[in-house]
C-alpha cells in the first residue's frame, strides 16, 4: 500500500484501548507507543484480568474501541516442553474468551497476536501465509502454537458470523528491552544475554548454550513488533493470516557471536548437542504485511543487541504475559 510506514496520531488521539499483557514484554512496548500516539490506554496484566474466566475477560474489555490481545502463557524450548498442557489450555481459553467478550462489549476492532511457532515444523522457507494449515508444528511448542494457530480460526469464524473487526497477524521470534531473563522460561536472545553478561561479570572462561548453533532464526526488536500491530489495527481490514518480520534469518551460532561480542564475553562458547535445536530453519516472507498494512522492520539486530543488553544491566525486564 501507498503511504507511511507510521501509525496515525489522528487515529489514535483519544481513543480508550486496552492491551491484554500489557504489562509484559510486548504489551509494555505496545501499551507505550499507543500512550505516544494520544490513546486512553489500559495496560491489563494477569493480576487486572483473569482472561481464562469469561465473565473476566467481559469486564476487562467490554466498551473499548480498540483491544489488543497480547497476553500469553509462553517461554523458551524448557518451558515449552514441560508445560505442553498448560500452554494449550490457557493460551486456548484466553483466545476464546478474548474473542467473545470482544463481540459480546462492541469492541470495534481486535487485534490478536498469533505466533511464529504456529508454523508447520517442515515449512518451506520463506514461510509464507498460505502454507500455515499444511501440517504440524515443530513438536517442542506444537501445542503452544496449536492454540495461537486458533486465533487465526476465531479471527475469521467472528468476522464471518459476528462481523466483528478483527486480525491476527503471525509474529516472528522478538527480542528487545524488557524480555524475559529467566533462564528456565526465556526465549534465544533474553537467555544468551543473560548468560554471556554473568560469565563476563564473572570472568568465566566457558558459556554453554543449547544444541548444535546450527538452527536459523527471525529476530524481531520488540518496537518494530509494536509499531506493525498498531498499523495492524488501523489498516488491516482482513482476516488473512499476514507475516510480522524481518525477512532475515540469523543462525544461532552467528547470534551466539554477536551476543558476546555486544556484552563484552571474551571466553569460549560450547554446545550443548545433547539438548535440542527446535525447528531447524525459520524465515519469513513479508511482502504481504508490506502490500497490506506498509510495514517493513526498521531496527538492525546489532543495535537492537545492543539496545537490550544495556536495558538488561539497567534491570529492566519481565516475566508476565509476554506474547511470542
Amino acid at each position: 500500500m501507498s503511504g507511511s510506514g507510521e501509525p496515525s496520531p489522528d487515529f489514535w488521539r483519544g481513543r480508550d484501548v486496552r492491551v491484554t499483557g500489557g504489562t509484559g514484554f510486548l504489551g509494555g512496548h505496545v501499551a507505550g507507543r499507543l500512550r505516544e500516539l494520544g490513546a486512553d490506554v489500559s495496560a491489563l496484566g494477569s493480576g487486572d484480568a483473569d482472561l481464562r474466566d469469561p465473565a473476566a475477560a467481559d469486564a476487562a474489555l467490554s466498551g473499548a474501541d480498540v483491544v489488543f490481545h497480547l497476553a500469553a502463557r509462553v517461554g523458551g524450548i524448557g518451558f515449552n516442553r514441560r508445560n505442553h498442557a498448560t500452554l494449550a489450555h490457557d493460551n486456548l481459553l484466553m483466545g476464546a474468551n478474548v474473542y467473545e467478550s470482544a463481540r459480546r462489549g462492541g469492541v470495534g476492532k481486535l487485534v490478536s497476536a498469533c505466533s511464529v511457532c504456529a508454523y508447520p515444523a517442515h515449512t518451506p522457507v520463506p514461510f509464507r501465509e498460505d502454507d500455515v494449515w499444511s501440517g504440524y508444528p515443530e513438536e517442542s511448542n506444537a501445542p503452544y502454537g496449536l492454540a495461537k494457530r486458533m486465533l487465526l480460526v476465531l479471527s475469521d469464524s467472528y468476522r464471518e458470523q459476528h462481523g466483528l473487526d478483527s486480525c491476527a497477524p503471525i509474529v516472528t521470534n522478538l527480542y528487545g528491552p524488557g524480555d524475559n531473563y529467566d533462564l528456565e522460561d526465556s526465549h534465544v536472545v533474553a537467555a544468551m544475554i543473560r548468560k554471556f553478561s554473568e560469565a563476563a561479570a564473572s570472568g568465566a572462561g566457558e558459556v554453554v548454550l543449547w544444541g548444535t548453533g546450527s538452527p536459523t532464526r527471525e529476530l524481531l526488536h520488540a518496537d518494530d513488533a509494536a509499531r506493525a500491530l498498531i498499523l495492524a489495527a488501523e489498516r488491516l481490514g482482513t482476516s488473512q493470516p499476514v507475516n510480522v518480520g524481518t525477512g532475515t534469518a540469523t543462525s544461532i551460532r552467528d547470534l551466539a557471536e554477536a551476543v558476546r561480542g555486544a556484552t563484552g564475553f571474551e571466553g569460549e562458547i560450547a554446545w550443548d548437542a545433547s539438548r535440542p535445536d527446535g525447528q531447524a530453519e525459520r524465515r519469513l516472507d513479508v511482502e504481504r504485511a508490506r502490500e497490506l498494512i506498509g510495514f517493513e522492520a526498521e531496527v538492525p539486530l546489532e543495535r537492537g543487541l545492543a539496545e537490550t543488553v544495556a536495558a538488561y544491566r539497567q534491570g529492566q525486564g519481565t516475566g508476565a504475559d509476554a506474547a511470542n
